[in-house]
């Protein structure tokens, strides 16, 4: 039994930690939802006042969204990747094409979130309902009370309403629900066709083959992975060593240990070669071979990132 639950952790330990870009996705797709249904249950509260239902409705739907959206750009590796070429290097040796589908890329990943966040608000419907019930006229009501002005309708989100206009709430009720998830269809459907295209597009304009760019795809995630670790190791090691210096010793485990016996660091990369193998990278060829990394062509000693003629562009979209 032990051995089975070690077994299902370690599973959803190498799910988690998978840079597949749908299974990054999915999650990030499930998180909104649960975090949306979450937030429609503590937190979604309509004012039922005039003028503030549909400030507080359409900030329920888009403040959200904005904020994770923001998240999104920051988490994404490419926007740091351009502020490092900005600043090191500047963008002129991207075409106007690259600078694009760069901006496109870091857009479309970060989209993920606020667009599931925007579908499933608009599917439940409470805060397009909260946000547009007061805009809807009463003449469209039929045999509508004239005693009531259109103030009452800002109220219909919620519960407390006179008994003579509950039939009329649950006729706003319906009518907004359906416009509101008719919209959240429509948005899901759209999305859908700009993704498809997108796909095409992006396989139709490369100069790869489908199966050298899974095989550039498998080398990225590779040299991540082994660079995240080798980095992890380096920087314990030399830590170690410069502790070391300052005490007299240094207080290591057993494992430690080993890594320091068998992996000696001698010294520091220096800032050039970091700055070599960071920023954004366009998919160069140096004489029919391909560079597919900035630190493949630093170890391989090509300068510069300029346009060659026997180069080909394609937008570096790192997992």
């Amino acid at each position: 039994m032990a051995a089975l639950i070690a077994e299902n952790f370690r599973f959803l330990s190498l799910f988690f930690k998978s840079k597949d870009v749908m299974i990054f996705n999915g999650l990030v797709a499930l998180g909104t939802v649960g975090s949306e249904e979450l937030f429609s249950v503590v937190a979604f509260n309509c004012p039922c006042s005039p003028a503030r239902n549909y400030i507080y409705g359409l900030a329920a739907i888009g403040v959200p969204a904005l904020a994770l959206l923001l998240i999104g750009v920051m988490w994404n590796n490419h926007t740091w990747n351009l502020v490092a070429e900005c600043h090191k290097r500047g963008t002129k040796n991207f075409s106007a094409a690259a600078t694009f589908l760069l901006f496109g890329s870091i857009m479309g990943r970060a989209s993920v979130a606020p667009i599931t966040w925007s579908v499933i608000s608009l599917l439940r419907g409470e805060a397009y309902i909260c946000a547009l019930s007061e805009f809807v006229k009463p003449s469209s009501l039929d045999k509508f009370p004239a005693d009531y002005g259109a103030e009452v309708l800002t109220t219909f989100p919620c519960r407390d309403v006179p008994a003579n206009l509950t039939k009329f709430r649950d006729e706003v009720t319906r009518r907004l629900r359906y416009e509101s998830q008719l919209f959240g269809w429509l948005l899901i459907g759209i999305v859908a066709v700009l993704v498809f295209l997108t796909k095409c597009l992006k396989h139709c304009c490369s100069p790869l083959s489908y199966r050298q760019e899974a095989y550039w795809a498998q080398y990225r995630s590779n040299e991540d992975k082994l660079f995240r670790r080798t980095a992890e190791v380096h920087s314990r090691i030399l830590a170690a060593k410069n502790v070391k210096q300052f005490f007299g010793f240094v207080a290591l485990d057993k494992e430690e240990k080993e890594l320091v016996q068998e992996f000696p660091v001698e010294g520091v990369q220096p800032s050039p070669q970091w700055n070599a193998i960071t920023g954004v990278y366009i998919y160069r060829e140096n004489k029919g071979f391909p560079l597919y990394s900035r630190l493949h062509k630093w170890a391989k000693g090509v300068e510069g990132n300029g346009p060659t003629p026997e180069g080909h562009e394609l937008l570096f979209l790192a997992s």
